[in-house]
């Protein structure tokens, strides 16, 4: 007799008319709050100004949400999303991309450099640490949602996902998403840690880069293809739109061992008037 896990949460926490609250908006939420909680440690240790924090939540916040639906219409789904054009805004129907989520948090972070006179790379050095735990966040949201999982397994630890009518069991994608992030996480941390926020430019963001779409890469094996189309490429689409990030990392790895520059932010923050 084959071991397997049944799994039939409702999406759905608590529900007051027609509003309601489910497990992957609250996952969402705790993404943020704990990036929150994390990079504000950041801004204690090296003295980053009032502010700072606050900003860069909401351009983050912002960047995310369009750059992860934009992604899905664009990516997944662009034939049906360019003839219905206003589908694209109700994004309580699902459909995010974390491809996409990368790109809009790539632009929003280059305007809020530019905004704030300080390097982007510094900034995503330190903001990837944040979404590597985020990332585990929202794939337990995609768990409770009952979606994006993988093909059939025999493995004890196989989702049969009633919700969706399965009857066989199913590698939990969402889990080993989960977990190779929460693992990034823990050693990106380690190694701001172990520099004392002292990092060389892009030292991090290429290491991001490299674990995070390469564990991406590789879990796509196991994954159900999302969209029809995917059922006859050789790669699929997330591993195709991995690939240049993966790229991505290496070269800005390679940069900060050619280049090992490090940005101070005090020496860049003029002192406010009436202080020495």
């Amino acid at each position: 007799m084959l071991a397997y896990i049944t799994w039939n949460i409702n999406p759905e926490i608590f529900s007051i008319g027609p509003f309601s609250v489910r497990y992957y908006g609250l996952m969402w939420a705790m993404a943020f709050y704990i990036g929150y909680v994390i990079f504000n440690r950041f801004v204690k240790r090296e003295h980053l100004p009032e502010g700072f924090l606050d900003s860069l939540t909401m351009y983050m916040i912002v960047g995310t949400v369009i750059g992860a639906r934009l992604g899905h219409c664009l990516f997944y789904e662009p034939e049906f999303y360019l003839s219905n054009p206003l589908e694209i805004l109700k994004i309580w129907h699902g459909g995010l991309a974390s491809h996409g989520a990368a790109i809009g948090i790539l632009i929003a972070l280059y305007l809020f450099a530019r905004k704030h006179k300080v390097p982007m790379i510094y900034v995503i050095d330190r903001v990837v640490i944040t979404v590597a735990i985020g990332g585990a966040f929202i794939r337990l949201g995609n768990l409770f949602n009952s979606e994006i999982y993988g093909v059939e397994t025999t493995l004890p630890w196989g989702f049969i996902f009633v919700r969706n009518g399965e009857v066989l069991p199913k590698h939990p994608t969402q889990l080993y998403e989960a977990l190779s992030y929460t693992a990034i996480f823990i050693l990106l941390y380690w190694l701001y840690l172990k520099a004392d926020g002292k990092l060389r430019n892009g030292f991090i963001f290429g290491i991001f880069l490299i674990l995070l779409f390469g564990a991406r890469f590789l879990i796509e094996y196991v994954k159900e293809p999302q969209v029809e189309f995917e059922k006859h490429m050789m790669l699929n689409m997330g591993q195709w739109l991995s690939l240049p990030f993966i790229a991505a990392g290496i070269g800005f790895l390679i940069y900060s061992y050619l280049k090992p520059s490090v940005f101070i932010p005090q020496d860049n923050i003029k002192p406010k008037k009436g202080n020495k």
